[in-house]
Parts: C-alpha cells; structure tokens; sequence
C-alpha cells in the first residue's frame, strides 16, 4: 500500500516531537475472560489535547494518497489478507460474533474505499484516526475523555448490552469485543457510540488502536497517530501507552 520503511521514518521523526504528559489520567486494562479466548489481544492508547476543527488541505491529501493505493490494490486478497484483519475476524469468532455481519472498523473502511465511497471527512480528529486504521489494518476507537467515566475495560459484550453507534441504529453488543467504563459500554472494535464521540466541542481524546495479533508494531502506530494529531488537530500533552 506504503512504502513502511519510509512511514517509519517518519513515524520517528515526528514521534521526537512529541509531549508526555497530560492533565487527564486515563486507566484502560483488558478482561481476564477475553484475553483468555483471544491470549494475543492488546491495545495502543493515546491520549491528546486536541481541537476538532475541519480538517486542513494537507490532511486531506494524505486521506486521498491512502485511498488511490487502497483501489490499486487486488480486492480481495491485496486488500483484507493481511494479518491484521485475519487476527480480528479469528477474534470475533472466538468470541461467538460473526465477522461478516459484524466487521472489525478497519476491513469495514477498506472495503468502504475499494467501494467507491472513500473515507469519510468528519473533523481534523476523526479523519486522523481513520487514516491510521487503513494505514495499519487495525480497529481504532476513540472517545472524547469529557465523557468517560472512571476506569475503561476492554471486555466481551454481555447479553442484553447495548448503544446508539454513532450514525447507526442501536448495536448488539453481546459477544461484541467492547470498551466499557464505570457507565457502561461506550466504543468497540466495530462502531464507537454516540455517548463518548468527538464533536467540534471535545478538547481532549484518548484513541486506542485494538491487535488481536499481539503488540508487535503498535508503539509504531502509536507514535504515528500522535503526530498526526500534534501536525493536523492542534494535539499537545500526548501520551502513549501499550497495554497487554
């Protein structure tokens, strides 16, 4: 799709540029019973003040460069035979989801973009975390930190559980693999909801990049999502984390 040794690259030299600290604690652990059924599970939080404002012309391009390599591709197999996308779908099933009604965020946008459709233009945040999850074929949630509450866990849906996703009507949640505070599930490695998503209004995000094939590369992504909120969405006071 990319030339990844260059991204890389630049990963690390925007990465050097990055600030440590932030003013919202945020605490994300994994569910003993899932890490169980899915043992490679892990996950790359980052955490950014940020402003949700239209996103610049140069943003833009990048959304288009990532699309025109995605089209170029050979559908199926250039484009959802990778590791990535085969380590969600594995996951789904272990967790009694089927990954063909219910898709992993990330094989839900590639196939959006070898649609036709291309990806979506929402804000400067939201386009952010969108290039990243077709860059790295990796579900990507994100959440406005004002509307969480207490600690997140990252856990199979429980029977009867339930939200609005954000554009969508009401998601079953049940074996869904579903990040949940002390308020209840908020975003999944399918479709955020509407409680936690990031308005013009939200000042700070966490996102959190989902592997169900181990944590190899995630640091990676981390950084490149940083800088890519610190470049197009004003970031500052970014943190990252992996969690295993």
């Amino acid at each position: 799709m990319h030339n990844s040794a260059a991204l890389a690259v630049e990963c690390a030299r925007q990465a050097r540029n990055l600030e440590h600290e932030s003013s919202h604690t945020v605490i994300v652990k994994i569910d003993g019973a899932l890490k169980k059924k899915c043992p490679r599970t892990a996950l790359g939080c980052v955490t950014a003040h940020v402003e949700a404002g239209t996103s610049p012309a140069a943003l833009t391009a990048e959304l288009k460069t990532r699309e025109s390599e995605i089209q170029k591709l050979p559908f199926p197999r250039g484009v959802l035979a990778s590791p990535q996308v085969e380590a969600t779908r594995a996951a789904y099933k272990a967790l009694g989801k089927d990954p063909a009604r219910y898709r992993g965020s990330a094989e839900a946008l590639l196939r959006r973009v070898v649609g036709g459709k291309g990806l979506p233009e929402i804000n400067a945040v939201v386009d952010v975390i969108n290039l990243v999850s077709v860059e790295s074929r990796l579900p990507v949630g994100l959440y406005d930190l004002g509307h969480i509450v207490g600690e997140i866990v990252f856990r199979a849906g429980k029977s009867g559980e339930t939200y609005r996703g954000i554009g969508k009507y009401d998601l079953n949640l049940e074996g869904l693999p579903l990040f949940a505070d002390t308020v209840g599930p908020h975003g999944s490695a399918t479709s955020d909801s509407e409680r936690t998503m990031v308005t013009a209004v939200t000042k700070e995000v966490l996102a959190v990049i989902v592997s169900f094939g181990g944590a190899e590369n995630l640091e990676r992504w981390t950084q490149r999502l940083g800088a890519l909120l610190q470049q197009y969405a004003a970031g500052n006071e970014i943190t990252t984390n992996i969690v295993v």
